[in-house]
């Protein structure tokens, strides 16, 4: 482990290490291949080389960029100005040096292990005319990400942990985020989750209840999110059901804009103008990303949601999750006068 000074972080992550691909599709193609529109579906070695057969003579939006949740998180909030340190896993690959590396130019300090004998976890992103995306993911070597991995001293000299719901799918990987958990309550590191997907509410919750423990000081989550974890379908009783278990938190309402909640005042946040959205892959993790970002910067919690709002705006207007790095010093200036 590296010696780091007090706060040398503004933000510590966990997550999945993927790769990400995005792929042009129409709603036919997801229903005659079986996927489920808009969700995050875990797919195995057999189901995704049977989807790459099917996707041969689609139109690949996107390159190749590293990912999963809460990198896609980190990214955006390295270029917007916060120290990030991010821990996943991937295999001594190609891709495995691909993700490392594009984390680095990102500005991000990683702490990813290797292993010869695994596979690094990729995601074919399939976007419709509707700019919905479905998320197919071959977990791969991220699926045995573990407490082993953890930086503890890096989560210590963080203000924020963020910890990114899909880790709920493994035991390993759950077990990591609990851990991470402890360590920054027991170290006065703030805590942040996000629950990454309605999937992962619906068939995940008693993981999710165990990482969120006695509670997260953060949580972000989308209304559908919201609804599915009160099981109402009333968004201000969602609302009182979020507060029993996180101190603050965030939730993105789509072209309606986001409510973000302080701990004492319920902020309506604005969405911003676009005139046409295309790719809504990352627009979440981008939220939470400038959302972190405009918090550990002291700047509150209208001023971050606002900048987050701002963010997400511009992610679903383009293709992939991530901006040009100009975009970034564009939108805080615009945001943060």
């Amino acid at each position: 482990m590296q010696k780091h000074d007090t706060k040398n972080y503004h933000i510590y992550g966990i997550g999945a290490a993927l790769v990400d691909t995005e792929i042009e599709v129409d709603d036919a193609f997801l229903e005659e291949n079986g996927v489920q529109k808009g969700m995050m579906t875990l797919v195995d070695t057999s189901r995704r080389n049977e989807l790459i057969t099917a996707l041969e003579n689609h139109l690949v939006y996107s390159s190749r960029a590293c990912g999963g949740s809460g990198g896609n998180s980190a990214i955006a909030a390295s270029y917007f100005g916060s120290r990030v340190f991010y821990s996943g896993r991937v295999a001594d690959d190609d891709n495995g040096q691909f993700y490392i590396e594009d984390m680095k130019r990102a500005g991000v300090t990683t702490c990813q292990q290797h292993n010869n004998q695994g596979i690094t976890g990729k995601c074919l992103v399939l976007v419709t005319p509707d700019a919905e995306r479905s998320m197919n993911t071959f977990l791969g070597i991220s699926e045995t990400f573990s407490v082993q991995e953890l930086d503890k001293e890096a989560i210590k000299a963080s203000e924020y942990l963020y910890i990114e719901g899909y880790l709920v799918t493994s035991d390993c990987c759950r077990a990591a985020a609990v851990e991470a958990h402890r360590i920054a309550t027991a170290s006065g590191v703030k805590t942040s989750l996000s629950l990454s997907d309605p999937g992962m509410v619906q068939f995940f919750r008693e993981g999710l209840e165990e990482m969120i423990g006695d509670g997260v000081d953060l949580l972000f989550c989308n209304k559908n999110e919201a609804l599915k974890w009160a099981q109402t379908d009333d968004l201000d009783a969602a609302i009182e059901s979020l507060k029993k278990i996180t101190k603050t938190f965030a939730v993105t309402l789509g072209k309606r804009g986001a409510l973000v909640f302080d701990g004492s005042e319920l902020i309506k946040i604005d969405p911003y103008p676009v005139d046409k959205v295309v790719d809504t892959n990352g627009a979440g993790d981008m939220f939470a990303g400038a959302f972190l970002h405009g918090l550990t910067a002291g700047h509150g919690f209208k001023k971050a949601g606002e900048l987050a709002s701002m963010a997400s705006a511009y992610i679903v207007s383009s293709y992939g999750p991530r901006l040009a790095p100009e975009k970034y010093e564009e939108i805080l200036k615009t945001v943060i006068k």
